[in-house]
């Protein structure tokens, strides 16, 4: 080759190559020690946040979460307007984000729940633009894809090192994994680690590497742990509810599925947890060992996995202490991002390897459409999490529900927001039968051939509303009340609006 170089001295005679400096080198190197910042002030005003912004934050504390408030409260005291708050999810621990709506600190939410002051703040149309409801597995798409672009990633880190490194699993308010705010770590310009527990330089586990965060803030607290539980993640003790229970998990043994490899996730709802006890009994009676059991993390699945039912877990939260110290303690309790998850644009999501699916709802109509977004005409009671996900990933993806709830049917004709379509519901199984998606004929023989009381959706929403003794409403003008929330698809498409509350 004519012109090859044979050796170093041969490109001191090159144009355009750049030359080693040496100073500014030793100063990159003398600077990049540590990223811990002086205060929370120095490192927004560092990152180049901007009126207008997105901030982004995540809800592993639940409403023991102390982040969001401590952040925004900085924000507003620094004079930002204008922002955008792109939360996994809003509790209501996180109230005084309602003040910041008001005042103009905050003008857009996005989220794949709210519940709690800031639901009813919303709701009620103080939100100057409709808030955007996503799943968890499309707001890490969303992320990805470059939809939605973090300007700042507030991450809380139970337990962080100067340098950036974060974990979950240690530290006073350990959490277990930072499933959600992986995503963000990985796509946000700039990323803030917040944490009230230093540790020594490397920290050990480490859920996020240091090559994802620019600064580390240090603070008092950055929640409660105690909060990660709540109503909603105890095992009911209702006996309607634990007869559902038992008979979801018939179903689940009739599917045909319940076999050596079988993979399971259950929500965090009372029943749901119910199911999963139920199913324990049926697994240790056959023999039967799953391959894994996935999504928020309970109790229940940990004591399941430590008896030999299941193999691994993947989780993406902790719903619970004890799942916070299986994480911590179990290395076949395995830390997932939003996106391995539940993300449909990705290579691979762990919904998509689901045998069975348990879900709650607020409502389902006959075309077996779930509602757990908003009910009694506008109200937001949360938003699908992952229900929508799952549902779409799972072989079989049964809904549990009663009939009623306070003198509301649940079962209706048509829902008030679809939240997740019927098209990939497969079973609701209430306290007077089991109705059948008319599109899984062959499930339908197994679960009659099984003994198990088939009912039509039609007679379920009937023995709804007689036992409710529901009156109709008259129906509320669409013209005079705007649009406080879209709910967005998985996919990014919009499946349904959520109009401003009115009272009826």
């Amino acid at each position: 080759m004519e012109h090859a170089i044979s050796n170093l001295t041969d490109l001191a005679g090159i144009e355009g190559l750049p030359r080693f400096g040496g100073g500014d080198a030793a100063k990159s190197r003398q600077m990049h020690r540590s990223k811990r910042a002086a205060t929370l002030a120095d490192a927004i005003h560092a990152s180049g946040l901007r009126d207008g912004g997105t901030v982004s934050f995540h809800h592993h504390l639940r409403d023991g979460d102390h982040v969001l408030n401590i952040v925004m409260r900085q924000l507003a005291d620094l004079g930002f307007r204008n922002l955008h708050v792109a939360a996994s999810s809003i509790f209501p621990v996180h109230a005084e984000l309602v003040e910041h709506i008001r005042s103009g600190v905050v003008t857009r939410i996005s989220s794949a729940y709210i519940a709690g002051p800031v639901a009813r703040a919303i709701s009620a149309g103080e939100l100057p633009h409709p808030a955007l409801m996503q799943t968890h597995g499309g707001r890490a798409r969303a992320i990805t894809q470059g939809e939605i672009t973090i300007d700042v990633a507030f991450i809380g880190a139970p337990t962080a090192d100067e340098f950036g490194n974060l974990n979950g699993s240690t530290g006073r308010s350990a959490c277990g994994p930072l499933g959600y705010a992986m995503v963000d770590a990985e796509y946000a310009r700039h990323v803030i680690a917040i944490t009230d527990t230093l540790g020594l330089y490397p920290t050990s586990p480490i859920d996020i590497a240091q090559d994802r965060v620019d600064q580390v803030v240090v603070v008092p607290s950055i929640g409660d742990p105690s909060k990660i539980v709540s109503g909603t993640t105890r095992i009911t003790e209702d006996p309607l509810s634990l007869f559902i229970a038992e008979s979801a998990a018939k179903v689940i043994e009739a599917s045909g599925l319940l076999v050596d490899g079988f993979s399971f996730q259950t929500g965090a709802g009372g029943t749901s947890l119910a199911v999963a006890a139920k199913l324990a009994e049926i697994m240790r009676a056959k023999g039967v060992t799953g391959s894994f059991a996935a999504g928020g993390i309970t109790g229940s699945l940990v004591a399941m996995l430590r008896e030999g039912l299941f193999r691994t877990l993947f989780d993406v939260q902790c719903f619970d202490l004890e799942a916070v110290a299986s994480y911590r303690d179990d290395p076949a309790h395995m830390a997932m991002s939003a996106a391995l998850y539940a993300s449909p644009a990705g290579k691979g999501a762990i919904v998509d390897r689901l045998d069975a699916m348990i879900l709650g709802a607020a409502e389902v109509d006959l075309n077996f459409n779930v509602n757990v977004t908003a009910v009694g005409g506008g109200r937001i009671i949360g938003g699908s999490g992952g229900h929508s996900d799952t549902a779409a990933g799972a072989r079989l993806a049964i809904v549990t529900t009663q009939l009623t709830s306070r003198d509301n049917p649940k079962i209706v004709t048509q829902v008030e927001c679809v939240t997740t379509p019927g098209a990939t519901i497969d079973v609701v199984v209430t306290e007077v039968g089991i109705a059948v998606n008319p599109a899984r004929s062959d499930l339908h023989q197994r679960l009659v051939d099984a003994g198990l009381n088939i009912i039509p959706m039609a007679t379920l929403r009937d023995l709804a509303i007689e036992k409710s003794g529901a009156k109709l409403l008259p129906s509320l003008s669409d013209d005079d009340r705007r649009v406080v929330a879209i709910v967005e698809y998985r996919d990014g498409s919009i499946i349904d609006t959520v109009r401003q509350f009115v009272a009826r």
